[in-house]
Parts: C-alpha cells; structure tokens; sequence
C-alpha cells in the first residue's frame, strides 16, 4: 500500500476524527468530525473537500445505505441520527434514538439501521422512513462498533465487557446469541462473509477471528497496539487495523493470519475507512488535520 497525497481538512481545537465510510457509486467520503460537530464531504477520486454538514453535535458513528444513496451520522451529543442524501449532501432528517448514539449498522434487506448506544448500553432498531425507533434491546454492557451480516441475516455488536460479540436479529432486534471473546476490549468489527468470519480489534492489542456460524475462535493475531477501527478488503484478503498510538495501519493477511505490513500515519489517528470499488483507503489525521490518500499497488 503506497501513499498518494495528503488532503487539508477544516481546523479543529483539540479532539479528533471518528468513524467514515464511502458512498461507493459517487466516491464520496463522509467522516465524522468530532472535534466541531460535523460530518466533513469529501471527493475521494478528485482528492478535495466539498462540504461540512453542521448540527451533528459530537459526531460519531457514519455509515452509508449504498442501494438507497443515504448516509447516516450518529449525533452522540443530542442523540440523534442524520439522514443525509448522498446525491445531494443535503441533511433530510433528524431521528431520536436514545441517549448517546454512536455504532450504526445498515440491514439492506429490511431497510433498518441499527444503533448502538454508549450510555443506556441498548440497541435500537430505527425505521429511517417512518422516522420511528421500532424496538429497543438492552446488551450484555457497553457497545462499540457494529455491523451486519447479509449472508446470516444477523446484526453483529462488540461489547466490550463482558468481552464478546452479541448477535442480534434483525426482524426485532433481539438477542439471538453471545459469542465471548478471549482479548480484553472488543472494539473495531467487520465481517468476512466468504469465510463465515467476524473480525474483532481489541484493545490488549489483538485481533480476534471468530467463525460466526459455530462462535468458534479461530486466532487471535497479535498488532503493535490498540486498535480502534478495522476495514476489510475482501478482493485482495487484506484486514487494515488502525493503531492510534504510535500512528500506523497494520495489515493482516487473512489467508496466513499474521500481520505482514505497516504502513505510518500520525499519532493519534485512529480512524479510516476503505473504498473497496476504487482500492483506496483514506485515514484521517487529528494533529495535522488532513486526510491521507492510500492506495493498494
């Protein structure tokens, strides 16, 4: 993976950057910009900023609806969730969804976003049409990140302790199973549905392989710090690991399971996110406040 170039971001006072993700029709990138309450637009392919959308107080959780052309940002101040047009960039709406909202996953198949809150520890199920939270389930402890497995029909939730990961059905939101985790602090989660697996970052500085049909634990590989959020590149079987602290993305090849390739960011830069159609990956850097541009060779 090589660097292309750096791409200046909109200041902030102390604090940082949380979770993104690309709207792969467009390119476009959408970041959750903690540190002053927005979520930055960028164009991933021209490399250049576009917009900041305001009125997302503590931003945290971004994720985009790729078929229905939605980005939802997690509002972790007010609790609420925006439901932003990726054609547009236009803000359409605000939902109530509990206290403190911040890990979102998108069901594609009932139209259904999932949200994950930091303070009450419950999962909410949201109607993004009616606008309408629809049920409420209360996790083991506190959640992290989240996401959802279309080849199990099943939402999947880190919690980080009791350390495990909490299936949940998608119908209703409830609690199917709880599949523990041997590392302390399940954080950073993605799914490999050819391989049937869960990959959990955790904070002892671990990943951890889980097979999502049995809850088997397949590895734990070792990385050189605490992770925060982890992509998976499925086409090339590459698992990228964001490590804050010294500042680095550490790769896992998934076949051999082992950790093959660092590449260095800046301290403190904890989170990405992963343009699977174009090879691209964007880290977004707090100190510096730029976005960097890295592309698999």
């Amino acid at each position: 993976m090589s660097l292309l170039q750096f791409i200046d971001l909109p200041p902030h006072q102390p604090g940082g950057f949380d979770h993104a993700d690309v709207h792969l029709k467009s390119g476009r990138v959408y970041v959750a910009h903690t540190a002053t309450g927005t979520v930055e637009v960028i164009d991933g392919e021209q490399a250049k900023h576009l917009t900041t959308l305001t009125g997302c107080v503590e931003a945290s959780g971004v994720v985009c609806a790729q078929n229905e052309n939605l980005v939802f940002a997690a509002a972790r101040g007010n609790g609420r969730i925006l439901i932003i047009d990726a054609l547009t960039n236009r803000v359409l709406h605000e939902i109530r969804a509990g206290s403190m909202p911040n890990g979102l996953a998108w069901d594609s198949n009932l139209k259904r976003l999932l949200v994950a809150d930091i303070e009450d520890n419950h999962a909410r199920l949201v109607d993004p049409y009616s606008r309408k939270v629809v049920s409420t389930t209360k996790l083991p402890g506190r959640p992290r990140w989240c996401a959802y497995s279309n080849r199990k029909k099943a939402f999947l939730v880190n919690v980080r302790e009791p350390p495990g990961l909490a299936i949940l059905a998608p119908e209703n939101g409830a609690q199917k199973s709880f599949m523990p985790v041997s590392v302390s602090g399940p954080h950073g989660l993605d799914i490999d549905e050819t391989k049937d697996r869960a990959y959990v970052a955790c904070d002892d500085g671990a990943v951890v392989v889980l097979n999502i049909t049995t809850g088997h634990q397949e590895a734990a590989v070792p990385i050189g710090g605490g992770p925060d959020v982890i992509w998976l590149n499925a086409d090339r079987q590459r698992l990228y690991c964001a490590i804050g602290k010294p500042g680095v993305i550490e790769i896992i090849d998934t076949e051999e399971l082992i950790a093959d390739e660092k590449v260095t960011t800046e301290e403190g830069t904890h989170t990405f996110t992963f343009d699977r159609k174009r090879q691209r990956l964007y880290a977004f850097l707090p100190k510096s406040c730029r976005m960097g541009i890295f592309e698999e060779k």
